[in-house]
């Protein structure tokens, strides 16, 4: 009797076998959703290339908080928008800047219910819009910027703050910073490093959200990542996990798959991808448009960055993907 040819289409005929076989599975558990809140508003400030997105106020950015947490989502990273901006971001360490306040309400009211990742950067609070301390000549000084990071990062902890996330991309970020907590008493903040984080035209959308414009209509690529290079981020990887990183992060997440698959098979560490602003803000205008079923799209997308390697996607699908998994 010959051999029958095998047909892989059986484990494919109803959702129940394909749900029973499924080698990657996505669970509300696998999210992290983004935050934005704003300093000086009474009202949240809805984003218009983020739809579905506001700036809040710290009032609102808790009520939004409960919410995903009462859907399962377990972490949140916040980002601040100030009412003011300096040259050295100082209001990113300011005990009373908003996301140190921000940071301390959403601890009152959550706990350990839900895990607070602090966004570790300067950009936000600079009037320049780069994420770290520059030069008479323009340049970001590295040393100097860790000696802001430093400072930002025993700030977030004592305001709450579980994780801290820096993604500056500064060489020796990771090592300061831990050198910075243990050094003030916060042994067991976590640092959430973003190893891997591209110069990307992605981050369009995100920068409206944080009211970021870059002096003189420059750019971020002396110290993010050349989207050319893959070896180059195993190598960025290595030095943070050396220096004590906790967990680390590739961003972009869907232009950079190959990168998560090589790092997830390298390094232990739990393993974050970012899908970022312009992924999102993508999707959202072609399902706009009747193009594609966005809910479809976003959770397909998703899937794909987990089976890629990612233990944990931030994406701001977060909360549209945690409802339709509730449901």
């Amino acid at each position: 009797m010959p051999f029958p040819h095998q047909r892989l289409r059986r484990l494919r005929r109803t959702p129940a076998l394909r749900r029973l076989v499924a080698e990657t599975r996505l669970g509300v558990e696998d999210l992290v959703a983004p935050v934005f809140v704003r300093e000086g508003i009474d009202e949240p400030v809805p984003i218009a290339s983020m739809p579905g997105h506001a700036q809040h106020t710290v009032a609102s950015l808790v009520a939004e908080a409960k919410r995903l947490g009462a859907l399962g989502v377990l972490g949140l990273v916040v980002f601040g928008v100030p009412s003011t901006k300096d040259p050295l971001g100082r209001g990113a360490s300011d005990p009373d800047g908003i996301v140190q306040v921000a940071l301390a309400e959403l601890a009152s009211a959550l706990g350990d219910e839900m895990v607070l990742i602090a966004d570790l950067c300067l950009d936000e609070y600079t009037d320049h819009g780069h994420c770290g301390v520059l030069r008479p000549d323009g340049s970001v000084d590295n040393d100097a910027t860790l000696d802001r990071y430093r400072e930002v990062a025993v700030a977030q902890a004592r305001a709450g703050a579980a994780v801290v996330a820096p993604s500056g991309m500064m060489d020796g970020q990771v090592g300061a910073i831990r050198d910075a907590l243990d050094s003030a008493g916060f042994t067991e903040t976590a640092v959430l490093a973003y190893a891997a984080k591209y110069a990307s035209a992605l981050y369009g959308p995100f920068r409206d959200a944080v009211d970021v414009t870059i002096a003189g209509g420059g750019d971020r690529r002396t110290y993010q990542q050349d989207p050319a290079n893959r070896r180059e981020a195993l190598a960025e990887v290595a030095l943070d996990v050396a220096e004590g990183a906790d967990m680390v992060m590739v961003k972009p997440a869907l232009p950079n798959l190959d990168v998560i698959a090589a790092v997830r098979r390298r390094f232990t560490q739990p393993l974050f991808a970012y899908q970022v602003s312009g992924e999102f803000a993508m999707v959202k205008a072609a399902a706009e448009r009747g193009w594609v079923d966005g809910a479809a799209v976003a959770a397909e997308q998703v899937l794909s960055i987990r089976r890629a390697g990612a233990d944990v996607v931030v994406t701001y699908f977060a909360g549209e993907l945690a409802e339709a998994l509730a449901g």
